[in-house]
């Protein structure tokens, strides 16, 4: 028994055929458009990403099919969040790209809703804040700079969406437009504590309830795929979660406490709450983890931190100065620290625990001495630093459990150790995002019975220890706040 796990990222999508032993035994990838319409503007064609859907699940059916493995029970799907697409109902066309999560166009919108005194009271609702990130504040924005695309949505003729709703539509014909709990509590329009959306925060931002998805629960049968649509496929979709809620779930992180970073485009600590809503006061968000069939919901605490990945993939098609992401553990390792130079990759502004939508990117030490090699090393020690920022606002941990395609370079995982002062442990299979919208799968499907079936498909690759000084540790962490708070405010 196999199944078929979609995981629409930001930049592509991976398609992974996933054994009932949890081995992968088929990928397919396939890269989309990135579109930067102004500074700070992030736009995702739909078209785009959904023929990228196909082309990395066909790749990947190819590779199963010559392997001669035995059908497949269903499809998981996993995707980026808080991205928000319209389509119409009947056509499935886009009238316009879609408006992605690393998007800062909605600062002002966010500002005057928190000057009017809404914040205290969104973030009662949802856990989260008011920031350019989350969906509804770009729907927001749409309704008023939009009026007659927004028109058609207010006239039920466009759906609203995250991709996960959008790819379901395409699957399905347009049949089905659901969403899972995890998508949902992204938007700022889903009330935590209810488990629904909420008719007043519709009302604040403005988003016919009409136009949005059904709630689904993140594993079980909830819709069927369109095989005339959808590469031949006839399977149930019985798995969907938001990438960072599925990498916890594909880290088997089932226990209250069980933390894990995931770092992909930006870089996403979770850790479960189990079945309560923690709240925190330092720039951390309260979430919903995934839903049972029963309807048991499941919350964890996130730090999100939204450009980690996408430095390094700066590096290589910005400054042109790498060829590739994985030369980046060879090229840093030719020198023993960055030389003093510190990288603050505040590109779109400032996730967790800092919040700032108008920081921008900063590059401080430079000398005559500087090399290409100093730069790729204070990428990697950036990416540690922020992440140790956010970690240490959560409790204590003993381990973290890492995953995502950066997990894979070895110095990265040892900056970690140094800089958080615990191990870092690193699983065979890294590709836990993807992993987690299979278990999710299989579970709706019967190909796993229970969560305790799933954790022994988990299996070690690496543990890395804490090395060095850990007095020199902790300056370097001292220089680097230094230069965060420089970049602040600066857009």
């Amino acid at each position: 028994m196999s199944v078929l796990a979609i995981d629409a990222g930001t930049t592509g999508v991976t398609a992974l055929v996933v054994t009932a032993e949890g081995t992968i035994a088929a990928r397919g990838y396939q890269e989309f458009g990135q579109h930067f319409p102004r500074p700070g503007w992030v736009e995702h064609a739909p078209e785009e990403i959904w023929q990228a859907t196909l082309e990395a699940t066909r790749a990947a059916l190819r590779q199963y099919d010559a392997t001669g493995g035995p059908a497949l029970r269903g499809i998981g799907i996993t995707n980026q969040r808080e991205t928000v697409l319209l389509w119409d109902r009947e056509t499935l066309g886009s009238p316009r790209r879609a408006i992605v999560w690393q998007d800062r166009r909605t600062a002002g919108v966010c500002n005057r809703l928190r000057e009017e005194g809404h914040e205290p009271r969104v973030a009662e609702l949802t856990g989260l804040r008011l920031d350019p990130y989350f969906s509804a504040t770009k729907l927001r924005w749409l309704a008023e700079e939009e009026p007659n695309t927004w028109a058609l949505v207010e006239s039920g003729r466009y759906a609203v969406g995250t991709v996960d709703s959008y790819l379901v539509a395409r699957m399905t014909r347009g049949t089905w437009h659901v969403t899972d709990v995890s998508n949902a509590s992204r938007t700022l329009l889903f009330d935590l504590e209810t488990g629904d959306w909420s008719d007043e925060l519709c009302s604040l931002f403005g988003v016919p309830r009409d136009a949005l998805p059904d709630v689904v629960p993140s594993w079980g049968p909830v819709a069927t795929s369109d095989p005339r649509s959808f590469a031949g496929l006839e399977l149930p979709i019985a798995g969907i979660a938001g990438d960072q809620q599925s990498a916890l779930f594909g880290q088997t992180c089932f226990d209250e406490g069980d933390t894990k970073c995931t770092y992909g485009t930006g870089s996403f600590i979770l850790t479960n709450t189990g079945s309560t809503v923690v709240r925190s006061d330092a720039g951390l968000l309260s979430t919903a983890a995934w839903r049972s069939p029963s309807g048991e919901t499941t919350y964890a605490l996130e730090g999100a931190i939204f450009v980690t990945g996408a430095a390094v993939q700066w590096l290589r098609d910005g400054l042109q100065i790498i060829g590739s992401a994985a030369e980046t553990e060879a090229i840093a390792g030719t020198v023993p620290d960055s030389h003093g130079v510190v990288f603050v990759p505040a590109l779109t502004g400032m996730g967790a625990p800092d919040w700032d939508p108008h920081a921008r990117g900063l590059i401080a030490g430079i000398t005559r001495g500087t090399t290409r090699a100093h730069l790729v090393r204070a990428t990697l020690e950036a990416i540690a630093f922020e992440v140790r920022d956010v970690v240490e606002t959560m409790p204590a941990l003993t381990s973290l459990a890492v995953d995502g395609g950066a997990s894979a370079n070895n110095l990265l995982c040892q900056l970690q150790a140094d800089q958080l002062g615990v191990p870092v442990e690193r699983p065979e299979i890294v590709d836990t995002t993807a992993l987690g919208a299979a278990f999710l799968a299989g579970l709706g499907t019967g190909v796993w019975e229970s969560t305790e079936e799933l954790r022994q498909t988990w299996h070690l690759d690496r543990r890395f220890e804490p090395q060095g000084d850990r007095a020199a540790a902790d300056a370097a962490h001292t220089r680097w706040r230094e230069a965060v708070e420089r970049a602040k405010g600066w857009g």
